[in-house]
């Protein structure tokens, strides 16, 4: 990395640990970007080179969350299926407390932050429908389905659908209080479980060749009769 690129990520990083320190405070709603900026030493107009909104201040990994379930279903190794790969990568941040999964005491403010304001509430609900839209594209991409066949969107509904419930859990307990390793224990539990449910029905579509190069039929016939 340049000097020019390190001093950006460094702006970005300070930008977003002071907006976040601010916001958990006071509270989202009544912190202002002038306020952020005299915080962190900016300008107001640099803090929109960074960040268009406000709301993006606070969620400044958006994109990497909106395309991680994509990304592991196109890049899971062979042989693996898309559930196999989903629920692999959830118990391995599970276990590794990913940053963005917020399994950690010190997330519990953050996760307040988000309860409080309508604001974010409304913009966690848009990062999970874009998760769940590119993964639907990355599943139709690799089963060859014909445009417009709603099957992706429905298997990416049940696979997102699932691994932001059990992000959920991991919220509520670290709003409560709990111990990490009570609800890393709790929420573990309930993916293999869930998973194992899905997995009954899914694990066979479409395909365990595993990224971009596995194709199969497009008809739903073809893919019950794998």
């Amino acid at each position: 990395m340049g000097l020019r690129e390190e001093k950006k990520r460094q702006t970005r990083t300070l930008l977003a640990d002071t907006a976040t320190a601010l916001f958990a405070e006071h509270g989202f709603e009544r912190v202002t970007v002038a306020e952020v900026a005299r915080a962190a030493g900016v300008a107001v107009n640099t803090v929109f080179n960074y960040f268009p909104t406000k709301e993006d201040l606070f969620f400044d990994r958006q994109e990497e969350v909106v395309a991680r379930l994509a990304l592991v279903v196109r890049e899971r190794p062979p042989g693996t299926s898309p559930v196999d790969a989903v629920r692999a990568e959830l118990l391995a941040g599970l276990d590794a407390t990913e940053p963005t999964y917020g399994l950690d005491p010190r997330a519990a403010a953050f996760w307040r932050t988000i309860e409080d304001s309508p604001a974010l509430r409304t913009r966690l609900l848009d990062l999970g429908e874009r998760a769940e839209e590119a993964l639907a594209g990355a599943l139709a991409e690799e089963a060859g389905t014909p445009p417009g066949d709603p099957l992706p969107r429905l298997v990416a509904g049940a696979l997102a659908g699932a691994h932001r419930a059990a992000l959920a859990e991991v919220r509520r307990g670290m709003v409560a209080g709990e111990p990490v390793d009570a609800v890393r224990t709790r929420v573990v539990a309930a993916v293999t479980a869930a998973f194992g449910l899905l997995a009954a029905g899914l694990d066979d579509w479409p395909g365990r060749a595993g990224g971009r190069t596995a194709r199969h039929g497009s008809t739903h016939g073809a893919a019950r009769s794998e």
